[in-house]
């Protein structure tokens, strides 16, 4: 091909190319001005307005954007419903997850200190408590949420280094990790409860952050030196939770404080009856507090005896 067939050749390219352009540019002003004008103009008769074509388009953009997502990693949102048929509406729990508490438990059992142990657990216990009284006095439902952000980790603690302990040893754990991690859970569950209930002051949330941050780590000290230990330091404390949601209970009974509806996500995580009221919530946490201790207890035992967790099985479940 020669110099001048080439220049033709060239020059006809580049105005194809710039009719594209040009064309393209048209219509996507044409599009913005005609988007424009349903924004800022109803359909006919007034009966859609900019709020509901902006609420709509944002729907269908999540809705684009969430099966553009499902559809990419291959999944989807499960669709669970409850035994009526209706949409279960939790995200942090589901249907199968949910159980019925064992309110006949006894709430009254106290572990007796007997060895220097047991002592130096039970009296830090006491300790603790005295700042912690002076602070909340009667108001329980705040009490009640710093308690469960704190009850919440020594589950998490002792699962995550039995965890680690299984990998580093290649053995099992007797169940023992799904058995604190479930604790940590049933405790997490308790505040997100509570949540429904009450909105904590911004001191009481700044509270949260400094006890749990010292807490955390206090209680992964240790448990890495002594599990025995730390176990027995979380029984004393659930012994004091159940102390301290009897004393809800009184103020509830006596009219001191609100009998509320529960909150729906009690209602459901405990499968309660749907009249049930904030009481009849109070009776299942306390219920479960008492659980743990038994719970803490036994583990503790466990190894003041000289065996090691996997060596009897967890109680799983028991709630």
């Amino acid at each position: 091909m020669n110099t001048g067939a080439a220049t033709k050749m060239s020059g006809l390219l580049l105005r194809q190319l710039g009719q594209r352009v040009l064309l393209t540019s048209a219509c996507r002003g044409l599009v913005a001005e005609t988007s424009a004008n349903l924004r800022h103009a109803g359909t006919v008769g007034g009966v859609r307005y900019k709020s509901s074509l902006a609420t709509d388009a944002a729907n269908e953009e999540k809705a684009e954007n969430t099966k553009a997502i499902s559809s990419y990693w291959g999944i989807a949102p499960p669709k669970i419903t409850k035994e009526d048929g209706s949409a279960w509406k939790w995200n942090c729990f589901r249907p199968w997850e949910a159980y019925t508490a064992d309110v006949s438990i006894d709430v009254e059992k106290h572990h007796k200190p007997t060895n220097l142990m047991d002592k130096f657990a039970y009296w830090t216990v006491q300790t603790l408590k005295i700042p912690v009284g002076l602070f909340f006095q009667r108001r329980h439902m705040c009490h009640a949420m710093l308690l469960e952000t704190v009850a919440a980790v020594p589950g998490m603690v002792g699962g995550m280094l039995l965890h680690c302990k299984s990998l580093r040893r290649f053995e099992h754990s007797g169940g023992w990790i799904k058995a604190l991690l479930e604790e940590a859970e049933n405790e997490r569950m308790h505040l997100m409860t509570f949540c429904e209930i009450a909105d904590p002051a911004w001191y009481e949330r700044a509270l949260v952050f400094a006890v749990q941050g010292v807490f955390f780590n206090a209680y992964f000290l240790a448990y890495v030196v002594s599990p025995k230990l730390a176990h027995r330091i979380v029984g004393y404390l659930e012994e004091e939770a159940v102390i301290s949601y009897t004393e809800f209970l009184k103020d509830l009974d006596n009219g001191s404080f609100e009998n509320r509806p529960a909150p729906a996500i009690a209602i459901d995580y405990w499968r309660l009856p749907q009249d049930s009221t904030l009481r009849d919530v109070i009776v299942v946490i306390r219920a479960d507090e008492a659980h743990h201790r038994d719970l803490n207890h036994y583990a503790s035992d466990i190894q003041c005896q000289g065996l090691e967790l996997k060596e009897a099985p967890a109680p799983i479940g028991y709630h």
